[in-house]
């Protein structure tokens, strides 16, 4: 495959801190650990909760850390489960022993990333283009993070989310570049590969373990696949 790439574009969330597996699988993988007692059907309605509901209002806010985002977004989900398990499920009993066991695998995770980041920042610039809930630059020095990227386009900030292209051409104006030379990397097929492609960009998909087990049925928007984020070294 011939291409000249003169910037990147990455997403965040399920690329750069969990190694391509989607968040809501990592956490219910946690739950599974921890042997909390609940159904996946109803962690998955849960889930979407609770991810709706940090959407809609405005509950993080820009000086949160991850690990306190994280603390939220698991409260808010445990809360939902306790209201439709009936009696029983006590939140506070499994809250913390997920949050500690998440928190531990993304700074494992985001510490790998920032090593093949720094290597890949000193060929081109690199701009972070993320659906975030307006306190990504707070996540990005958490973890060490703040200094690789030339740029940050945010969802919350910029009012434009995934899947939407023009949140990557903004991406690509950052960078100062034809859209053709830059190459986006991103975990999920159709909120980044698709989109970044109508933006005439080129793609890197991560494959990891998605929402469900379903295959994608045409990968064709995607230039490159990997499995690590390593191999673009």
């Amino acid at each position: 495959m011939e291409m000249c790439i003169k910037g990147y574009i990455f997403d965040y969330g399920g690329t750069l801190d969990t190694g391509g597996c989607h968040w809501g699988r990592r956490i219910w993988h946690a739950y599974e650990h921890e042997n909390v007692p609940v159904d996946e059907v109803l962690f998955r309605e849960a889930y979407v909760y609770a991810e709706r509901e940090l959407g809609r209002n405005p509950i993080i806010q820009p000086d949160y850390t991850f690990r306190k985002t994280l603390s939220v977004k698991l409260r808010i989900e445990m809360e939902y489960i306790s209201e439709h398990i009936g009696g029983g499920f006590d939140a506070s009993q499994w809250h913390d022993a997920v949050l500690e066991r998440l928190y531990e695998q993304t700074v494992g995770e985001t510490s790998r990333s920032r090593e093949v980041l720094s290597v890949l920042k000193d060929r081109c610039p690199m701009v972070l283009v993320s659906n975030f809930y307006g306190n990504i630059a707070t996540v990005l020095g958490e973890f060490g993070l703040e200094r690789l990227f030339g740029g940050i386009v945010e969802s919350a900030v910029v009012g434009v989310r995934k899947p939407d292209h023009r949140i990557f051409t903004l991406g690509v104006e950052a960078l100062n570049l034809d859209a053709a030379n830059v190459m986006v990397v991103g975990d999920s097929y159709d909120k980044d590969i698709v989109p970044a492609r109508k933006a005439g960009c080129r793609t890197v998909w991560m494959r990891g373990e998605g929402w469900t087990d379903e295959p994608v049925a045409d990968e064709s928007a995607a230039d490159r696949i990997i499995t690590d984020l390593r191999e673009l070294l």
